[in-house]
């Protein structure tokens, strides 16, 4: 089962001697095979986009079998850059380092990325619910009036906001995506966020999750648009338990909320270097993380979506 991982030793560097990743994420390093990427996920955690100097037990693994989870599931319905986990496809040069690697790694495919993150919210929360505070409006979105934070919205909403790779995302209007990407681009990466989801929302939601929001990434695979990095995982959303949903106050949660809350109660100015965690908290954190995937995940009925199912 999954929540053996949280007893593992978090890996927060990745040592593979002369190998050396093409790309240092806040969670995921990348190695460049040509036409492929080699995609390993940590157990660093990240808050307010600082890297914390505590790792989350069992992590990276975690949210690699989520993605992978979704990946599978997507298959024949939304293009994607998932190829395999298996140990033994990896290039050879990777073979000495089975035990750093396994269960934490993908080969994907190379994509030309968008530079935006595409963010879909069925519920007001985090920064949205901030900024509906302030201007009753997401992204320029108009909102109804008196909404309270972690109610349900009328409808789904998509809420870009840019991608950085160092310091803060900025929330931004579907109008100032269309800039960065163009219109034709901006229209299909929307419809396709929305889309996914209405339909893993609504699975989620038969496993006794509500996802609050998520966020995704794309790029061009050729001439296609195609889902990469990572796809609905407690990093990339917000898992509510549904049995202890009350909207009008914030929620608990299967994802990194738990650690942003505890940041939240520190004499701390949300930049780097981020503050340790208690390992009272890094456990607490995996548990949920952990617990997440034991709901959402059927070894033994694994999820499909078909076209007839897809709505």
């Amino acid at each position: 089962m999954t929540s053996r991982f949280v007893d593992e030793k978090p890996l927060t560097t990745l040592d593979l001697g002369s190998l050396r990743p093409a790309h240092r994420g806040k969670v995921r390093e990348m190695f460049d095979l040509g036409g492929r990427l080699l995609m390993v996920a940590t157990d660093r955690i990240s808050a307010f986009d600082c890297i914390l100097p505590t790792g989350i037990p069992g992590k990276g693994k975690i949210l690699t079998e989520l993605s992978t989870t979704w990946f599978d599931a997507l298959n024949g319905i939304v293009p994607h850059h998932y190829i395999s986990k298996e140990f033994n496809e990896f290039p050879a040069q990777f073979q000495p380092f089975r035990e750093a690697l396994e269960g934490r790694s993908l080969l994907v495919a190379k994509a030309d990325r968008f530079d935006v993150e595409c963010v879909v919210r069925g519920y007001l929360a985090g920064s949205g619910w901030k900024e509906y505070g302030k201007t009753g409006e997401v992204c320029g979105i108009a909102l109804p009036a008196g909404l309270r934070e972690s109610e349900q919205l009328p409808e789904p909403i998509f809420t870009p906001a840019t991608k950085a790779d160092e310091g803060h995302d900025e929330n931004i209007s579907f109008e100032r995506m269309a800039d960065i990407v163009g219109r034709e681009d901006a229209v299909a990466l929307r419809d396709l966020s929305l889309a996914i989801y209405r339909n893993v929302a609504a699975y989620c939601a038969s496993r006794g999750i509500i996802v609050a929001d998520t966020k995704f990434e794309f790029g061009r695979v050729g001439d296609t648009i195609t889902l990469i990095d990572e796809v609905l995982t407690p990093d990339s959303s917000r898992f509510w338990p549904a049995d202890r949903y009350r909207p009008g106050r914030s929620q608990e949660s299967f994802d990194k909320q738990y650690v942003r809350d505890y940041l939240e109660n520190l004499d701390w100015d949300k930049t780097p270097p981020a503050p340790a965690l208690p390992e009272e908290v890094a456990r607490a954190t995996a548990a949920r993380y952990a617990e997440a995937v034991e709901r959402l995940v059927d070894r033994d009925r694994p999820l499909r979506f078909t076209r007839e199912t897809w709505r």
